[in-house]
C-alpha cells in the first residue's frame, strides 16, 4: 500500500464529518437565542420596576426602591439610607421559589 492510499479518507466519513461541524455551529447558534431571550427579560423586569420592589443591584446590595427618576432608581439600603443606582444595574428578582427556612440568614438574636 502507498502513502498516499493510506492517506487517503475512508469512503462513507462525509456524513460524520459534516456532522462535526454542524454541532459547533448548532450549539452557537442554539446560545444567541437564549442569550437573546434572557436579556429579553432582564430588560422587561428592569421597565417594570415600581415604588416598593425589593430588589438587587449588579454590585450585591439588596433595597426597596423608594423613587424613580428615569433612569436613576433610588434604593433604600438600610432605614434612612438611600443609594442612587442606573437602572441598568438592577438585577431582576429571583422568582423561582422562595428560599426555605434552612437557606435564611441567622442572627444572633435568633440563638438566644
Amino acid at each position: 500500500m502507498t502513502p498516499l492510499a493510506a492517506a487517503a479518507p475512508a469512503t462513507g466519513g462525509n456524513s460524520l464529518s459534516l456532522l462535526i461541524l454542524a454541532l459547533p455551529v448548532l450549539v452557537l447558534v442554539w446560545l444567541m437565542f437564549t442569550q437573546r431571550r434572557r436579556q429579553k427579560a432582564v430588560t422587561e423586569a428592569q421597565a417594570a420596576l415600581a415604588v416598593g420592589d425589593e430588589v438587587m443591584v449588579a454590585a450585591g446590595l439588596y433595597g426597596t426602591v423608594s423613587a424613580i427618576d428615569g433612569d436613576v432608581v433610588h434604593l433604600e439600603i438600610a432605614p434612612g439610607v438611600v443609594v442612587r443606582v442606573n437602572r441598568r444595574a438592577v438585577v431582576p428578582p429571583d422568582n423561582r421559589g422562595t428560599a426555605s427556612a434552612a437557606d435564611a440568614p441567622t442572627t444572633p438574636e435568633d440563638d438566644a
